[in-house]
């Protein structure tokens, strides 16, 4: 409605008795913005032009509709309560201004949509900066696992172990020994017994901490072995032919080799959708079996929940888990072929340094490591990869950096360099190694550990399971009233 001119609407000073005028409105949508908060930031003077745009739509209105008398003055002048609006006396030609510099269309929108826009900038603002602290609202949930066949090994620590341990206020982690996995490949029984609590034992020797993250046994919570089942039967037989490490590991066994290391990568993507989890570390060799959990990820979700007449009525079941990339630097190779990776398989036992080597096995591994005839020592020739990795295991060992390290190394020979090492690696791993020993054989704590992690895991998993089912059209013994 078109503003009266008329004096009745003027107090005695001159203010404004009731906001009658579309300019008015604006204002009043303006004085949402200047909060104390946003006065302490400048006021209106450091709004962005099109957060002004937002307050000054009525500017490009006909003249009657926005409070103009036939003389060209006001209907009314606008007082404002705000000291921020009291202090800007030029206000509307200043909003006008700027906000058809920026936006010629801005007189186009409504002014009823002031008080929304106010609201939804400042959202927006609030929300970046809360983004901003580098704190996430909600931990990432991260999983991993690993087999109890041989011994974890320094590249296991160094790679992945210390730094899930250095990380585990940052995310929600579930830690667990895979031994499914481990029984894809011919085993010993009691091995494998001994071997489970083992890697539980280094894990908490390590620093993983059962206050803060799930540690337990894969057997332990069945719903990975039955969500492998109802997987199985979604995804197509051509995607697991291309599955490399099947072709190396089947050369090996022949005739002999099983339907479970076919399946393993499935049982895989089971490990890490039955968790809804968001990150995996993996390494290289493992990237192309995380690629596989995404695909039946899709998968699932498009054949059972895109439509809402399905059981699942239109919620996805599982989401689409990401690589966790680890910091540069502790990638650890074989101390006897520096461009292949530290591996518990590798049939040479002097390729690793186990977490479990004495000290007189450690400094032999190390004098009788790969190296070359180069004079000197230096990082990332690729000629020297031994001598590269050597230096890697040096400074993860130290916590150096390397222009410290190579001011006092370079100009050394293998025979000088490879005691130091050793020296290094040993103090390093010497606490590991005591604390491994306290609880290996603490069965009655370990027993605690696993039991807890396992509860705890088994929680998210049979939600997870239960909504596999539902949405696959499964019946369940609690529709049996």
């Amino acid at each position: 409605e078109a503003a009266s001119p008329q004096a009745s609407n003027l107090a005695a000073d001159g203010s404004m008795r009731r906001p009658c005028t579309l300019p008015a409105l604006t204002m009043l949508g303006a004085l949402s913005i200047c909060s104390p908060a946003a006065a302490a930031r400048g006021g209106l003077s450091s709004l962005s032009p099109s957060r002004l745009a937002a307050f000054a739509p009525s500017m490009s209105l006909p003249a009657a509709r926005r409070g103009i008398t036939a003389q060209g003055r006001a209907a009314a002048p606008l007082h404002a309560a705000s000291p921020v609006l009291a202090a800007s006396s030029p206000l509307p030609s200043l909003l006008a201004r700027r906000c058809l510099a920026s936006d010629p269309q801005a007189g186009l929108r409504s002014p009823s949509l002031v008080a929304c826009r106010a609201a939804t900038a400042d959202a927006k603002e609030a929300k970046a900066e809360k983004k901003e602290d580098g704190k996430p609202e909600v931990k990432k949930r991260v999983i991993s696992g690993v087999q109890p066949t041989g011994n974890l090994h320094l590249g296991n620590y160094l790679g992945a172990i210390r730094q899930w341990a250095q990380n585990q206020d940052e995310y929600e982690n579930y830690f667990f020994v895979v031994d499914l996995h481990a029984i894809t490949m011919p085993h010993s029984p009691a091995e494998l017994t001994q071997a489970s609590y083992d890697i539980v034992a280094l894990y908490l020797a390590c620093g993983i901490d059962p206050e803060k993250s799930r540690i337990f046994i894969q057997s332990h919570v069945p719903q990975h072995a039955e969500l492998c089942w109802l997987l199985n039967c979604v995804t197509p037989m051509g995607w697991m032919e291309k599955m490399i490490q099947y072709k190396e590991k089947a050369k090996k066994q022949g005739e002999s080799v099983s339907v479970g290391l076919f399946d393993y990568p499935i049982l895989m993507a089971a490990d890490i959708l039955i968790y809804q989890a968001q990150l995996v570390p993996v390494g290289e060799d493992q990237r192309q079996h995380l690629e596989l959990a995404r695909d039946i990820a899709r998968r699932f979700n498009d054949l059972y929940c895109k439509k809402k007449s399905m059981p699942a009525k239109g919620r996805r079941v599982f989401r689409d888990p990401e690589a966790l990339i680890v910091k540069e630097g502790a990638r650890i190779m074989s101390l006897e072929d520096g461009r292949s990776k530290m591996s518990k398989s590798d049939p040479a036992e002097g390729s690793r340094i186990n977490l479990s080597d004495s000290e007189d096995v450690i400094r032999k591994k190390i004098k009788k490591c790969k190296t070359d005839n180069f004079p000197g020592i230096e990082w990332d020739n690729p000629e020297r990869p031994e001598c590269t990795n050597l230096l890697n295991i040096f400074q993860a060992c130290s916590g150096r950096t390397r222009e410290d390290i190579l001011e006092e190394v370079k100009d050394m020979n293998w025979g000088q360099f490879k005691p130091l090492l050793a020296d290094v690696v040993v103090d390093h791993l010497a606490p590991i190694q005591a604390r491994y020993k306290e609880l290996v054989d603490d069965k009655t704590y370990l027993h605690k550990v696993l039991r807890e992690g396992a509860e705890g895991a088994e929680e998210v998993a049979s939600q997870t399971l239960t909504w596999t089912k539902n949405a696959m059209g499964f019946t369940s013994r609690s529709d049996l009233v």
